[in-house]
C-alpha cells in the first residue's frame, strides 16, 4: 500500500468500467453484499466518494438518500472525477477524515476508501455478470494486505464485514477477497 492514492485511482478506474456495463434491467439485481441490490451498492459507493471528497476539500456534504438521481452511471463518473481530484490535492493524506468509523488519519482513511471502492466494484461485477472486468491483481493486493496486517476481525460487525466465508477451491482473487470479507460466493 505504498502509494494508496494510485490504488484509489485504479479502483475508481476498475469500478467505472463495471458501472458502464450495468444493464438497464440490472439495477434491482441482488449483490454479494447481503440485502443490497445493484442500485443500493452503487448509491452507497457514490455517497462514500462524495463524503470523502467533501472531507478532503473542506466543502462539507450532507448525507443524501439518493446520490444517483436519474443517471447512475453519470453520477458515478462525476463522483469518481471529484474523488480522484480530492485525493490528488497537495497534503490530502495529512487530513483527518471524519466518517462513520470516526476521525481517521489520512493514510488510514485512504486505505478504507480504496477498500470500499474496489470491493463494491467487485460486488457490482459479480451481480451483473461482469467478473471478467475485475482487476484481479488489485484484489490480490488488497487481500494480501488485509491478511498481512493481522486480519480485519475488528471490522467484522454487521453492516461492515461478516465472518469469513469459504471460497471455492481455485477461486480467483476477487472471489477469495469477497469470501474473506464475509460475502457468500
Amino acid at each position: 500500500m505504498s502509494d494508496v492514492i494510485q490504488l484509489i485511482d485504479q479502483a475508481i478506474d476498475a469500478t467505472a468500467g463495471i458501472v458502464k456495463g450495468i444493464g438497464d434491467h440490472q439495477w434491482d439485481a441482488p449483490t454479494p453484499c447481503a440485502g443490497w441490490h445493484v442500485r443500493a451498492v452503487l448509491n452507497h459507493t457514490v455517497g462514500g466518494m462524495r463524503i470523502f471528497t467533501a472531507e478532503l476539500t473542506g466543502a462539507g456534504a450532507d448525507h443524501e438518500a439518493d446520490w444517483l438521481g436519474d443517471d447512475p452511471r453519470a453520477a458515478f463518473a462525476a463522483a469518481g472525477d471529484a474523488d480522484r481530484e480530492a485525493w490528488h490535492r497537495d497534503g490530502a493524506l495529512d487530513h483527518t477524515v471524519h466518517i462513520s468509523l470516526g476521525a481517521l488519519p489520512g493514510p488510514m482513511a485512504a486505505v478504507i476508501h480504496f477498500t470500499e471502492v474496489l470491493v463494491h466494484g467487485v460486488d457490482l461485477a459479480v451481480a451483473t455478470g461482469q467478473e471478467d472486468r475485475v482487476d484481479e491483481p488489485l484484489c490480490e493486493e488488497l487481500l494480501a494486505t488485509m491478511r498481512g496486517m493481522g486480519g480485519i476481525d475488528a471490522y467484522r460487525l454487521p453492516g461492515v464485514f461478516g465472518p469469513e466465508a469459504e471460497a471455492p477451491a481455485g477461486a480467483p482473487a476477487h472471489r477469495r477477497l469477497l469470501a474473506y470479507l464475509g460475502r457468500t460466493v
